[in-house]
């Protein structure tokens, strides 16, 4: 993965957050399209207030109530652990999805506060009328910067559309953690020692950030 990618799957959430639709307007977009713009025209309008964006506990709330609604997270945590998902217990599962929610939202927290400059075009996708599965293509533009293509993998669930993967430039979110938290289990011998080493993690960057 180039040095290019890498900064990308660092602040992969800021291509949720800093969706702009200067490129089309919000009327011509698609459901599933839509859900993404949601989320993010509450959060461009948060990231105006500079004493807002000051308290990373406030911002930190904030894009969890916001990308809620738009986002799979327990999709996303059970295609994350994949096997570990079918072998792991109730109480596991729940444990996982919530520290790999905290996660996944203090890092899009941080892209939130850091990065503004992004904007997005949407590219035209073709839908079935009955279709429960949808991939929202679009790309993100910087100045001076070659556009990346970012994929959004939605879930239509009761009634409402989801992400639950996103792929830069063809690499899958999920792939990528999936190998990340995979490698861990082996080396720390069990999945609850992840779930503890992931907690300690979480613990510390949202008390380092509001200190």
């Amino acid at each position: 993965m180039n040095v290019r990618r890498n900064t990308l799957w660092f602040f992969f959430p800021l291509l949720m957050v800093l969706i702009s639709v200067s490129q089309v307007k919000a009327a011509d977009l698609l459901p599933p399209q839509q859900a993404i713009e949601n989320a993010s025209t509450k959060l461009q309008h948060k990231m105006q207030d500079k004493t807002f964006i000051k308290n990373f506990s406030k911002v930190n709330q904030f894009v969890n109530e916001a990308i809620l609604p738009s986002t799979d997270f327990e999709k996303i945590s059970s295609l994350v652990l994949g096997k570990l998902w079918k072998s792991a217990t109730p109480q596991e599962r729940e444990r996982f999805k919530q520290e790999f929610q905290t996660l996944l939202v203090r890092t899009y927290s941080r892209a939130f506060v850091e990065f503004k400059d992004w904007s997005i075009r949407y590219l035209p996708i073709e839908m079935e009328v009955d279709a429960t599965k949808v991939i929202v293509k679009t790309e993100v533009l910087q100045p001076g910067v070659k556009p990346v293509a970012v994929d959004y993998r939605m879930l239509l669930t009761d009634g409402a559309w989801k992400a639950y993967d996103i792929m830069i430039e063809g690499v899958s979110l999920v792939t990528n953690y999936r190998t990340t938290f995979t490698s861990e289990v082996e080396a720390k011998g069990s999945l609850n020692a992840v779930i503890d080493s992931l907690a300690k993690k979480n613990t510390e960057a949202l008390a380092a950030k509001n200190s």
